[in-house]
């Protein structure tokens, strides 16, 4: 008998996409093809995201396309948008197979029990009581010479326009062994550079009886052997304690790059968004950060136009970004969802206001990534060269800067000591 085929495509974020791995593996576990999407499959699994309306809308048109490759084919539809939009799905014929977030890793019998049965199946559990890491055991998911690891599931945090704690449910950790069976795998591969990803991975271990946090994972995954560089995912800005930092500061894998969540720079919006930390001790955070790290590198979120963000609030905003001088900002025009307090808030911000203020951060923001850069003219820093672009060699230095080389050498996943001679379109050039 010939082989099911199953096609599956990605929405969303990291976590999104280790688990799309973590499916992929359990099919081929049970004797499955895996093929393209835009090829005729049996089965096509969508993994949807629902964190802004394009997120939903590019989920339900993902959806429809499927059926589209073969109108014969079974359409799985799982993940966030699934879990929070049951009366958008159910009004979507091309679905025959609805899993919720915590269904992951059970895909392979869902799907088989609807190929035995022949009838449209609903499994969506409630999120908020799920109390239990959906953990698939070891999974690869790489991006070219680095290997995402997904060690949380969940946010308790509620902030007032995120859908993702309803669509995610509470924190839930996963269990460190396992967490370091699949990074002694991925070592064994060869991979040198691993992410700590997760929902809210500040909040790694709260969930767990004995005391156990994010540091106390970090400082045993520092130990392992083949494993050269530890990065981290977006992480919430009060995790950086003084204790936090002082035994970060020891673990020489840590890379210098930190994406800190900010999403203002006014307190009084930061109070709106339920963001539970002030301006000035985002600051203060930032400078602890500096103060220990000379080389490090801060990213950040931005959301402009939240409800009744007037114009001194975006100045007061703007002001602070110019000062704080992130090298990267990815800017956000807010978005209402559908069940989040924000939602119900008065004074929505018209669409052209938020256009203007995105655009003044984006220009401050590749204004400060180039005076950023051309401070390394003339430096020598380590690259791990991930992948070749014609003529060069590209990849990045620790602390998460894109770099290129003209080398006729084989480069593929090498750590490598390069001069930077120069700067194109925000890549360094090296020699």
């Amino acid at each position: 008998m010939e082989k099911r085929k199953v096609a599956f495509l990605t929405l969303g974020c990291k976590v999104n996409q280790y688990e799309t791995n973590g499916m992929i593996q359990s099919f081929q576990n049970n004797g499955y093809d895996i093929c393209e999407f835009d090829s005729s499959a049996d089965i096509y699994v969508i993994n949807t995201c629902t964190v802004t309306n394009m997120s939903d809308r590019k989920s339900r048109q993902m959806l429809r396309q499927a059926k589209k490759n073969n109108k014969e084919s079974i359409v799985v539809a799982v993940g966030c948008y699934v879990q929070v939009a049951k009366d958008e799905i159910e009004k979507i014929p091309e679905i025959d197979l609805v899993l919720g977030t915590n269904e992951k890793t059970n895909i392979v019998k869902y799907v088989e029990e609807y190929i035995n049965e022949k009838e449209k199946l609903d499994k969506i559990d409630d999120v908020m009581q799920n109390k239990e890491y959906g953990d698939f055991g070891s999974v690869t998911y790489t991006e070219k010479t680095r290997a995402v690891i997904k060690v949380q599931d969940g946010c308790d945090r509620f902030c007032s326009y995120c859908i993702i704690p309803y669509a995610r449910g509470r924190v839930r950790s996963r269990n460190p062994e396992s967490v370091i069976k699949e990074i002694k795998e991925i070592a064994l591969k060869g991979i040198k550079e691993v992410v700590i990803t997760g929902i809210h991975v500040a909040s790694y271990g709260k969930d767990f009886k004995e005391e156990y946090r994010l540091i106390d994972l970090l400082e045993e995954i520092n130990k392992m052997d083949g494993i050269e560089r530890i990065r981290l995912g977006s992480i919430e800005p009060l995790l950086i304690t003084e204790e936090f930092i002082n035994r970060l500061t020891k673990l020489d894998k840590i890379c210098h790059h930190f994406h800190l969540s900010l999403q203002s720079g006014c307190t009084e919006t930061l109070k709106r968004m339920n963001r539970r930390y002030t301006i000035k001790e985002f600051e203060e955070i930032v400078q602890r950060l500096r103060k220990n790290y000379n080389d490090v590198i801060l990213t950040t979120d931005i959301i402009v136009g939240f409800p009744d963000e007037s114009e001194a609030e975006f100045e007061e905003t703007y002001n602070f970004l110019e000062k704080i001088k992130f090298y990267k900002m990815h800017v956000f025009k807010y978005s209402p969802r559908r069940g989040t307090k924000a939602e119900a808030m008065k004074n929505q911000i018209q669409g052209d206001v938020k256009e203007i203020r995105s655009k003044r951060l984006l220009e401050l923001s590749d204004k400060n990534e180039n005076e950023y850069l051309d401070t390394y003219i003339g430096k020598k820093v380590e690259v791990l060269f991930e992948e070749k672009d014609g003529d060069f060699y590209k990849g990045h230095t620790a602390n998460y800067i894109m770099v290129k080389m003209k080398s006729e050498e084989n480069f593929d996943n090498e750590i490598k000591e390069v001069e930077i001679i120069g700067k194109e379109d925000l890549t360094l050039i090296a020699k």
